[in-house]
């Protein structure tokens, strides 16, 4: 007998199951949010987080440059309404302060302060707690593939025209 092959067997393209799988992925990605929601609000909750705070103090944190409130948005996949909304509430409790954006005149650059720097940082210690309690005894190739999937399908979604509305029939005179 030969040495057992590693690689994955070549299955026929299957366009039900294909469809299925992804229907199935995408009812998991909704409720791992949920999920996610819930466990980042109870983790953070005595910083004065919510997941959705932190989540725009990440994407401020990411960046190399201050972002007025419509850049936040459209990097983290939010609305500029809510994240408007967060931007004020932090403003008002001292996590972030506006500054004048050389670019464009009304659209004020979101600065966070060394109050919400520290807040930030706290809740960013505590999620590598969590994330390791979390992950142990997983595989990283497993998430890398999980998050290369999910990427290349966000691509598709963003994509100007989706491959659905290509097959869509052509009404005459549109």
């Amino acid at each position: 007998m030969g040495a057992m092959s590693t690689e994955e067997p070549i299955i026929p393209h299957d366009p039900t199951r294909l469809r299925q799988a992804w229907t199935n992925l995408v009812i998991e990605v909704f409720r791992l949010n949920g999920a996610l929601l819930t466990s980042g609000d109870s983790l953070v909750s005595d910083l004065g987080l919510t997941s959705a705070r932190w989540q725009v103090l990440g994407a401020m944190a990411l960046s190399p440059l201050p972002l007025p409130v419509a850049h936040i948005a459209r990097n983290m996949g939010l609305t500029r309404q809510a994240v408007q909304r967060l931007v004020d509430e932090m403003r008002a409790e001292g996590l972030v302060r506006l500054e004048p954006n050389p670019h464009h005149r009304r659209a004020m650059l979101v600065v966070t302060t060394e109050s919400g720097d520290a807040v930030y940082r706290a809740a960013s210690e505590r999620q590598e707690r969590w994330a390791e309690v979390l992950t142990s005894g997983l595989q990283a190739a497993k998430f890398e593939a999980a998050g290369a999937l999910m990427r290349e399908m966000r691509g598709r979604l963003d994509e100007k025209e989706t491959p659905a509305s290509k097959n869509q029939p052509q009404t005459e005179g549109a």
